[in-house]
């Protein structure tokens, strides 16, 4: 395959980009990789040379960002991007891509799945079955929750959020949400705080972007309010939830539940959360199927080819939105 831009140099700094990413982006530019994002491992001729950076799961900050003169464009693997230092990329006109929409099913498809396996006890159910109890002992014991009569609470109504409420609507619940502002595409109740929505419901199903504004939201105020029925659901991300709180309301019958895929220091799991009664816990793996992965690769690779090729990103993330083409830029 003749690549497309064999001049234009870009940069993986670290190991866990998708391989089919990295592939691409060996195929059409010249592609330079570090163990991590240290421009001091590189020689000076070669960070100069720097026009884009592709990364994933790696905190790019301003001191990096500043020790790339030529970079252009950071392309950034994943929907949640806060491990960048976007405000200041994009005040220095570089522009940096997400990839969302590409994984809203997906995800959308694992938190309807951890929330029915939370009520119905999915889990303890099969470990019953596999360890022969049901032959010897007769019937699983009936679920104390079910999804009947459960009101829901999405935190953060955007893609990933109205895909949830779409797919909870079909089992005739009631939804409801807060976010920073309503959002008018959606017909559900709005609520102007998390306490007010934690109070109007008994499930919370989180979706929101981490960073300080989101920070232990979920916290033991809000956990209370949910009631002794409550279940929280996360597939946004850990930080959004003070697990300390969460393990002391799970092993106090503060709430009744809890289904999680993200934990604020992965892959390390609390073990007050390992240990709490009637907990759901998955290792991240709510986009991970190999079909939205590849999606999601291709993505980010395809931004670096549409601003390098048409001098357009396709997906800049709301800080670089305001940005120039590429054609239009001075100099």
């Amino acid at each position: 395959m003749t690549s497309l831009f064999p001049d234009i140099c870009i940069l993986v700094p670290s190991g866990v980009l998708h391989s089919h990413a990295v592939e691409r982006i060996g195929e059409q530019f010249r592609l330079v990789r570090t163990e991590r994002p240290d421009a001091a491992l590189l020689a000076p001729e070669v960070v100069r040379s720097i026009r884009g950076v592709a990364a994933a799961m790696t905190p790019l900050d301003a001191a990096f960002i500043d020790s790339l003169p030529n970079l252009e464009i950071i392309s950034y693997f994943g929907m949640g991007y806060e491990a960048v230092d976007a405000r200041h990329a994009a005040g220095r006109g570089i522009v940096v891509t997400n990839t969302p929409e590409v994984m809203n099913e997906e995800v959308a498809d694992v938190a309807v799945g951890l929330l029915l396996s939370c009520v119905r006890e999915f889990g303890p159910a099969e470990a019953w079955l596999r360890s022969g109890r049901w032959e010897r002992e007769g019937n699983y014991p009936l679920s104390a929750a079910t999804l009947r009569g459960r009101s829901i609470g999405i935190f953060g109504m955007g893609r990933i959020g109205t895909a949830i409420a779409r797919r909870l609507a079909a089992f005739d619940v009631p939804i409801a949400y807060h976010n920073r502002s309503p959002n008018p595409a959606v017909p559900y109740a709005y609520h102007a705080s998390l306490m007010e929505l934690a109070k109007a419901v008994d499930t919370l199903v989180c979706v929101a972007p981490g960073g300080p504004a989101t920070e232990k939201a979920i916290n033991a105020g809000v956990l209370e309010a949910l009631g002794p029925d409550g279940v929280v659901v996360n597939v946004g991300r850990g930080s959004t939830i003070d697990e300390e709180a969460l393990a002391a309301a799970l092993h106090k019958g503060v709430i009744r539940g809890a289904a999680l895929d993200v934990f604020a220091d992965e892959p390390h799991v609390p073990s007050a959360l390992l240990d709490a009664p009637n907990t759901v816990l998955l290792p991240h793996i709510a986009s991970a199927s190999q079909r939205t992965r590849r999606a999601v690769a291709d993505l980010c690779v395809d931004n670096l080819v549409s601003w390098f090729g048409r001098g357009v990103p396709l997906t800049p993330v709301p800080e670089a939105a305001h940005l120039p083409a590429r054609g239009d830029r001075a100099g």
